[in-house]
């Protein structure tokens, strides 16, 4: 059985008794908040925000005179199922035009328009398409997930579908740290982006402008029991959020350290070949070879049920891996017999490869040496969303010690099971197929590849969670 996805499926809010949580809605009026944009009315009913739609009026936001930047958000929302809507986080709306640069480009907002992040609320039975907490950008870039920062329309919908309630309460949880925003819809996992273009910015009730109208005119979206759980200062980058490290979550590596890891054919930390500075760790550019300058790095500790989650960012051209049930002794021609003191450590493979420009994504067999493929082995989802050469992705790996799964930008791309007899026959076809016992090692490290070019890493994060019952 595989494990929780405890990142994802497994998030357990604090009680507010915890002193965690601070309401932002205080049931009675709207202290603490101001409207932006249109003319749309909110009201207080009951204990509930509720915002009504008027004709010939750009959208309108309800929105907190707070700004919030690494939080835990929490939310219930009913809406009319003709009616659009959404809540604004890390948003902004300044009195001069606002630029932007991303990827290349000037996005400009002009003064007084509301932009940012939007969880979105989608309900239209006639449009189909029922996009509820996934993420669009306010005025600026449009929808980031599912769009152009990952995620697959079809299935977003097909799940969307699923998980929405018509016509009922819904509720919604945002996890904003870093350049990590997620969210859930009902307890299913909907968004996962990596994006830092606003760091920080107000919430805000949208309700969407309808035009001219009338015959929708007044419908209403409502909001109640509205949360937020600030997080510790710091939180981001090579750190762990209070809500982490309840969940069990420890950072792999520091940030600024080689605490905690060494090279896989050494007792110590390469003395070349990879640096540290400004929170990234970089295996550095030695034309191309495998593992033949500072060598590839693994972790002290063995581990053989783990959830790992790291960002990565590769350079033109660039070939890569994370390595896990890594065997550093193991010889990697036949499993046996002396150790060469180069060229790359044996282990299963998370690949990092420019698909484009590397000569590797076309050797293997039907590209399953590409991007976030078992390398040699299983090719990643056609649909994968890898992030262009230059920019952050995230990689997530999770195991149960069998069952294991291969994650990109917040997207399953491969699922398998160790030990079986496809897992077997896959490797009797691979470059592994003359190592004795390849990839069914009870444990191993994990390993951050030097394929000869440069790579970056940051956020190297691991969770291990307790063995079940009967195992």
């Amino acid at each position: 059985m595989a494990i929780a996805l405890m990142s994802l499926a497994g998030a357990t809010a604090l009680s507010a008794a915890d002193g965690a949580w601070v309401n932002l809605f205080n049931g009675k009026d709207f202290t603490g908040w101001t409207q932006k944009g249109g003319k749309a009315t909110y009201t207080v009913e009951n204990g509930t925000i509720v915002g009504h739609s008027v004709t010939k009026t750009p959208n309108t936001f309800m929105c907190t005179e707070k700004l919030y930047g690494n939080f835990i958000l929490e939310y219930e929302f009913k809406v009319d199922p003709r009616l659009n809507s959404g809540v604004q986080i890390r948003s902004n709306c300044y009195e001069k035009t606002k630029t932007y640069t991303w990827q290349g480009k000037n996005i400009k907002v002009p003064p007084g328009r509301v932009h940012g992040y939007q969880v979105e609320i989608d309900p239209d039975p006639k449009r189909a398409r029922f996009w509820s907490a996934g993420i669009y950008d306010e005025a600026r870039r449009g929808w980031l997930c599912p769009g152009k920062l990952g995620g697959d329309g079809k299935a977003f919908t097909k799940q969307g579908a699923e998980s929405f309630k018509p016509e009922a309460w819904n509720k919604v949880r945002v996890e904003a740290v870093g350049s990590s925003i997620r969210t859930w819809l009902n307890g299913v996992p909907r968004a996962s982006i990596q994006d830092d273009l606003t760091p920080k910015g107000f919430i805000g009730l949208q309700v969407h402008g309808i035009g001219n109208n009338k015959a929708i005119e007044g419908t209403t979206v409502a909001w109640r029991n509205l949360r937020i759980k600030e997080l510790e200062p710091g939180s981001g980058d090579n750190s762990l959020s209070a809500d982490e490290i309840q969940k069990g979550w420890i950072l792999l590596w520091d940030g600024t350290s080689t605490d905690g890891w060494r090279g896989a054919k050494l007792d110590t930390f390469p003395k070349s070949g990879w640096t540290i500075k400004d929170g990234v760790l970089t295996v550095l550019e030695s034309g191309g070879a495998e593992s033949a300058k500072g060598g590839d790095i693994v972790t002290m500790q063995r581990y053989a049920r783990f959830d790992l989650t790291l960002d990565f960012k590769i350079t033109p051209g660039a070939n890569s891996g994370v390595k896990y049930f890594c065997q550093p002794n193991l010889n990697p021609i036949t499993g046996g017999g002396a150790v060469a003191k180069t060229g790359s450590a044996i282990g299963l493979e998370s690949q990092i490869l420019d698909d484009a420009k590397h000569p590797d994504a076309k050797k293997g067999r039907d590209g399953n040496r590409t991007m976030s493929s078992l390398y040699d082995l299983i090719t990643a989802d056609a649909g994968k969303q890898p992030k262009p050469v230059g920019e952050w992705n995230q990689m997530r790996v999770v195991t149960d010690g069998k069952h294991v799964e291969h994650w990109l930008n917040g997207k399953k791309v491969v699922s398998y099971d160790r030990g079986t007899p496809e897992f077997k026959e896959i490797v009797a076809k691979s470059k592994y197929r003359k190592v004795p016992g390849f990839g069914e090692w009870p444990d191993g490290h994990i390993l951050l590849q030097d394929h000869g070019n440069t790579v970056h890493f940051r956020n190297v994060k691991l969770n291990v969670p307790p063995v079940p019952k009967g195992k």
